[in-house]
């Protein structure tokens, strides 16, 4: 090939391509530096270099948008301004019919969620009474804080576990101090059923990042305050010595019934569904045997109760207290006994009262029917949620919700949160179902994580003061253990805010939900794993290491727990200061790609459900649909980007990367590239 003329005055021109309007307007600093090279290179009458587009292209592609930020709900419809009289009006009734419809789906949410408890308590209940029956198992803190963990999380109410507590702690099976760990473990419980509301918006990969994080932050600050309570609470009893002293110095007499404010409102239906009587877990807890072939379903709503003397035959060799109400009538002694009956009154009116079924199939019916009203209720709110949080409205709300103070009081406003998520959880009476309501909200980007974090601290506290008067209305055989059991949680809540949120730093339960959530975004069915592995296997393993005794459960879990800590540990350092490590521990790459990357396995159940989308059912085909669309989306976009170098374009579109040549000579800094 020959070489290139040599020219005085060279007009090279700088860029590959087109020279249209584009490069016009690329005007600035590194464009005279080019001039300059070039007239330099002219001037001596060298070949003119030809200038790498990739360089530009990088330039100026948008940077990546944050996935923490929270979304622009751009109002989509005609303004306000522009409606004539009779589009407002339209508009307004539209709105007020949008309004009424939303509070129809919440009151069906929160009766789904009333509903899926005591489907779960129909198929674990007894079996969480059976747990609770080894004392020798509850001695030990924590065989107790995973039995707390597992029966809430079988019962989905932490205060139907609250109300076990108590019944066998003021029936001498249990002592104060063995409860409280078990207070511990129903804390962290309580926390699964939002875990599960947040998995209804996988479809979203941004609203399900957000979603997922706003749901386990929750998790992660009940699981930090158990590690760090916990074993103070076993060297020091700090918890039962404070609500001891605070139960002593108050006169205790027995309170009416404690204020029922929701269930005034869900009980009428949720009754025509199904009624329980949970006295039976109770009294299998306490171990009275009788209870345990006796049906949970409540048959009769109104009873009465008459105690009348009665003759009864005993036996022989039974001693008479008196001569004169003991005899004996041809070798038979009768003696006068109390005997209380209960009679029935009123028959319950729910669908199940004659239904010839076990509770197993009860429940599991009914688990199944609440799940599907649940999810489709959740689905119905976040789609009316984004019709309605559109345009001012929505800048209006989450100024209100996320925008801090001026910079002396910028503290004050994650208090307030608090105090908010405190009230409002005390008037629906349920920290599952406040964190339930709001996790959608964060998925939708209304509410931003850091200020869904104190709104969940206040449901915490807003639940225990509910439990608190619940123990000021108990019997006065009861009425010291229940109120020391719900100080007792109450405190506990407030030393894991004192530890986990004054400071910025300290918050830890919000970079780790980031973290997690990150990670569900990207691999969906880790959200799963998570959901089985902290809320049933972990526990269950935990469990049955404390069958065997303490040497086992600590020969186990402490190596366990430091081998943890220290990939923590190096995690945080490969991050931070990777040459304060050791070459080889600089990253994980000297480890099996499935041990230290999820990709491995992404590739395995990927590749599994689409078999089964093949093979199975036609769920998966669903899925894979919802994949190509989203593939055929990103192509589209790609297609849509302006490229000045079409040979650059092509390679996207055939699939290729640049060659690890190619790239060494970017990186070297060089703008030459092959024609």
């Amino acid at each position: 090939m020959a070489p290139w003329p040599e020219v005085e005055k060279p007009e090279t021109n700088n860029y590959i391509g087109d020279s249209s309007k584009q490069n016009q307007n690329m005007a600035g600093k590194e464009g005279e530096n080019h001039k300059g090279n070039v007239a330099a290179h002219g001037n001596k009458g060298e070949i003119q270099p030809a200038f790498s587009t990739i360089a530009l292209i990088d330039e100026a592609r948008p940077e990546e948008e944050d996935p923490w930020a929270l979304p622009e709900l751009a109002d989509t419809g005609v303004k306000w301004s522009e409606l004539d009289r009779k589009g407002k009006i339209i508009r307004v009734m539209y709105g007020i019919g949008k309004f009424i419809m939303l509070l129809g789906l919440l009151y069906m949410f929160v009766c789904s969620l009333d509903v899926l408890s005591s489907a779960f308590q129909l198929v674990g209940g007894k079996a969480a009474g059976d747990i609770f029956k080894d004392d020798s198992v509850l001695s030990n803190p924590v065989a107790g804080l995973v039995i707390g963990v597992l029966v809430t999380v079988m019962v989905q109410s932490s205060s139907t576990s609250s109300s076990i507590i108590v019944s066998m702690v003021s029936s001498t099976l249990l002592t104060v101090k063995a409860a409280i760990p078990i207070i511990m473990g129903a804390n962290i419980g309580t926390s699964v059923t939002n875990t599960i509301v947040a998995l209804m918006q996988a479809g979203d990969r941004n609203e399900f990042r957000r979603a997922f994080a706003g749901a386990t932050i929750h998790d992660f600050f009940n699981w930090l305050a158990v590690f760090a309570l916990l074993p103070i609470e076993v060297i020091t009893g700090y918890l039962y010595h404070l609500t001891n002293a605070i139960v002593d110095s108050f006169h205790l007499e027995s309170g009416e019934d404690a204020p029922q404010l929701l269930k005034v409102i869900t009980d009428p239906f949720t009754k025509l569904i199904i009624e329980l009587d949970k006295s039976v877990i109770n009294a299998i807890a306490t171990n009275d045997e009788s209870a345990k072939n006796k049906s949970l379903l409540k048959t009769w709503c109104e009873t009465n109760t008459s105690v009348t003397l009665q003759n009864v035959t005993i036996p022989p060799s039974e001693n008479c207290t008196s001569p004169d109400i003991c005899w004996t009538a041809e070798n038979t002694t009768w003696t006068l006994k109390n005997i209380t009956e209960i009679i029935p009154i009123t028959k319950c009116k729910h669908l199940f009262v004659d239904a010839d079924l076990p509770d197993l199939a009860i429940g599991l019916i009914l688990l199944a029917l609440s799940l599907l009203v649940l999810c489709s209720c959740l689905v119905a709110i976040v789609k009316l949620l984004n019709s309605v949080l559109k345009g001012q409205v929505a800048s209006i709300i989450k100024k209100t919700i996320n925008t801090d103070f001026p910079f002396p009081f910028t503290w004050l406003a994650g208090y307030l949160a608090m105090l908010a998520g405190a009230g409002m959880t005390f008037v629906v009476q349920s920290s599952s179902v406040f964190t339930s309501a709001i996790t959608p909200l964060v998925g939708i980007g209304v509410i931003s994580i850091e200020r869904s974090y104190p709104l969940t601290l206040g449901a915490n506290i807003g639940t225990t003061t509910t439990a608190i008067l619940a123990a000021l209305a108990s019997p006065g055989s009861t009425l010291k253990y229940a109120l020391q059991i719900a100080l007792c949680h109450f405190f506990f809540n407030i030393s894991g805010i004192i530890l986990f949120y004054p400071i910025p730093i300290t918050r830890l339960p919000i970079r780790m939900s980031k973290t997690l959530g990150n990670t569900t975004a990207q691999y969906r069915w880790f959200a799963i794993f998570y959901l089985l592995v902290c809320f049933f296997l972990l526990p269950l393993f935990v469990f049955g290491l404390s069958l065997a005794g303490w040497p086992v459960l600590l020969g186990v879990c402490l190596p366990l727990f430091a081998l943890f800590m220290a990939v923590v540990v190096i995690n945080i350092m490969q991050k931070r200061k990777p040459h304060s490590l050791p070459e080889k521990l600089q990253n994980w790459d000297f480890m099996p790609t499935w041990l230290h990357s999820l990709e491995p396995w992404d590739n395995v159940i990927m590749a599994s459900l689409s078999f089964c989308g093949k093979h199975c059912c036609g769920f998966c085909k669903c899925c894979k649909v919802n994949t190509e669309q989203e593939d055929a989306k990103d192509k589209q976009l790609k297609t849509m980007e302006v490229y000045e170098n079409t040979m650059a374009m092509a390679d996207e579109e055939r699939g290729g990367r640049r060659t690890p040549a190619a790239a060494g000579m970017e990186k070297a800094g060089t703008n030459n590239t092959a024609l």
